[in-house]
């Protein structure tokens, strides 16, 4: 028994289709630039390092790369804490040096995205401190959310928000005098001031910004917290405000995911169209949209707002058959049903590496059950129709790092709570590049170059010169599994349909004549296709699928 799953709710044109747009099925790489690679020596990534890397990506198969904040910035919080948003921080090179990237991607058939944060700047922004510097009431304060205290002279904070990374929501400010004054918000850290969106200012303000990245020849941004922006204008008291702090799926309703959002999206839809009209070059959007359900996620990437936005309940779903069935099937009956794509994500730099979310227990680095998940999983996300982002060293198979010692780690939610739970550093150490000790040819030239975040030993295992020579590494399904996804019709854009598989096992086809089937089981089963598979994430007889295995086969389907 078949199920089919509509790719998109067009109805089919008697003339020929108009090529799909770029971003529909691209397959798009995440450079975290602080730990890709550097140029220089100082043990921190740079723009010039991931020039120097772009070979690399492009052998690997991608369609695009995805840099992180690279701006002007104190580094409260890695870079998105924005101090100047059309700006290179020094660390990272200049805007000379950002053009000759931009040149050298477009050379390679590449596409570039820059990640934008609307949300909130640095509080060392000119905004901010002029804000800091003028009155209650002010101009420069009604781009942010200043409101004065509760309780005797007030005291107490407007409301009972926490921030997401720790601690209360606001702080308050000395007035100009230098008596207590009024408070702002910070949803984040106390050093990422909120804006106030409502204030035509900001959207304005942006708007500049957008159009000065454009003119330099991007390909589109990545939105970070785009179902933020946007607060109750009353800014009432949470109802269970300890839910906000580190939320992940009850976020606050009160500053999160309201409705005049979308009016945003339009507006930079807008702006995108505009260029491509201009050029005939379609830029792309996509946002971080962190929402309950499908349902509400569709909502974000309707014709005029946003081209995409991450769907990271696939990275959320427990290793389990059904639960990543109901996850697919609702994605694209909910988000393919907009027209759009669904936009497939198995980690970033914000979430515990792949292979040890996968191993089930702490300090599995790497072997066994974990890495075999998740070549099983990376197999099946480059299956499903839509796109997908690959973040920096999954294909690698790099494990999370887990002992980074205290006074390393640099995260402000390790600082802001004094717990390492949902610390991110561990994502975030430098790439493993070349040798067999530090810094593993992270810093190009500089043998004894130290790292800002510092790499174990095992590292060398999964450096990139020891994964391009193994035929069986990590790197090596990523890049076969691409190009497959690029050379073979049914993948990409296209219908899938769920077959009848045993218990603990998704089976489906993609367009005609190809099979996908995964084992979640613990034990083998029986393949659902005879003959060789196309390609497997591991080790795969003829006639039975192994367990935590994925595999593809060209097989004539039964029809619906």
């Amino acid at each position: 028994m078949l199920s089919t799953l509509p790719a998109d709710s067009g109805q089919p044109s008697r003339t020929a289709p108009a090529p799909a747009p770029w971003w529909r099925d691209a397959v798009i790489y995440q450079v975290y630039v602080r730990s890709f690679l550097d140029s220089t020596g100082d043990g921190i990534g740079d723009l010039a390092g991931v020039r120097a890397g772009l070979p690399y990506l492009r052998k690997l198969g991608v369609d695009g790369i995805w840099l992180s904040p690279f701006y002007p910035s104190p580094q409260h919080d890695h870079g998105y804490d924005v101090a100047d948003h059309c700006g290179v921080d020094p660390v990272y090179g200049d805007l000379a040096e950002f053009d000759r990237l931009v040149a050298d991607v477009h050379r390679l058939g590449l596409k570039l995205l820059l990640d934008i944060v609307p949300n909130h700047c640095s509080s060392e922004h000119p905004w901010f401190r002029a804000a800091l510097a003028g009155e209650p009431g002010s101009e420069q304060r009604s781009r942010f959310h200043f409101a004065p205290g509760r309780g005797p002279s007030g005291a107490e904070p407007p409301n009972n928000w926490r921030a997401m990374f720790g601690g209360p929501a606001w702080s308050r400010v000395p007035e100009p005098d230098g008596t207590p004054g009024e408070w702002y918000l910070h949803l984040f850290t106390p050093e990422q001031p909120d804006l106030n969106w409502r204030d035509p200012a900001v959207g304005d303000e942006f708007e500049r910004v957008l159009r000065f990245w454009l003119d330099r020849g991007v390909d589109g941004f990545r939105i970070d917290v785009a179902a933020g922006l946007f607060k109750h204008p009353d800014l009432p008291d949470s109802e269970d405000p300890g839910a906000d702090e580190r939320a992940r799926d009850a976020v606050n309703q009160l500053a999160w995911n309201r409705p005049e959002v979308h009016d945003v999206w339009r507006r930079w839809r807008a702006v995108c169209e505009e260029y491509g009209v201009r050029d005939g070059r379609e830029r792309l959007l996509v946002g971080e949209v962190s929402v309950p359900t499908a349902r509400e996620h569709a909502a974000y990437v309707r014709p005029d707002e946003l081209h995409q936005a991450f769907f990271f309940d696939l990275l959320s779903a427990p290793w389990d058959a059904d639960s990543f069935r109901a996850t697919i099937t609702d994605a694209i009956r909910d988000i393919a049903g907009t027209g759009s794509t669904v936009t497939w994500v198995l980690n970033n730099h914000d979430q515990v590496r792949t292979v040890t979310r996968y191993a089930g227990e702490p300090g599995v680095e790497g072997s066994g059950l974990g890495a075999a998940r998740a070549r099983a999983a990376a197999l099946l996300m480059l299956a499903l129709p839509g796109a997908a982002y690959v973040y920096q060293g999954e294909e690698l198979g790099l494990p999370e790092v887990l002992d980074l010692p205290d006074e390393v780690l640099t995260d402000p939610i390790f600082h802001r709570t004094g717990s390492r739970k949902h610390i991110r550093d561990g994502c975030r150490v430098p790439l493993p590049w070349s040798g067999h000790a530090s810094p593993f040819g992270f810093s190009q030239g500089v043998p004894g170059a130290r790292p800002w975040l510092p790499q174990p030993e095992w590292f060398a295992e999964h450096s990139t010169d020891r994964a391009l020579a193994d035929t069986r590494s990590f790197w090596h399904l990523y890049r076969e599994g691409l190009q497959l996804r690029r050379s073979l019709p049914q993948l990409g854009e296209g219908t899938l349909r769920w077959l009848d598989a045993p218990a603990q096992v998704l089976a489906m086809t993609r367009g005609d004549g190809l099979v996908c089937a995964v084992n979640f089981g613990t034990e083998p089963v029986p393949a659902p296709v005879a003959g060789t598979p196309l390609l497997a994430s591991g080790p795969c007889p003829d006639g039975v699928l192994p367990a935590a295995t994925a595999a593809w086969w060209t097989a004539a389907c039964p029809a619906p």
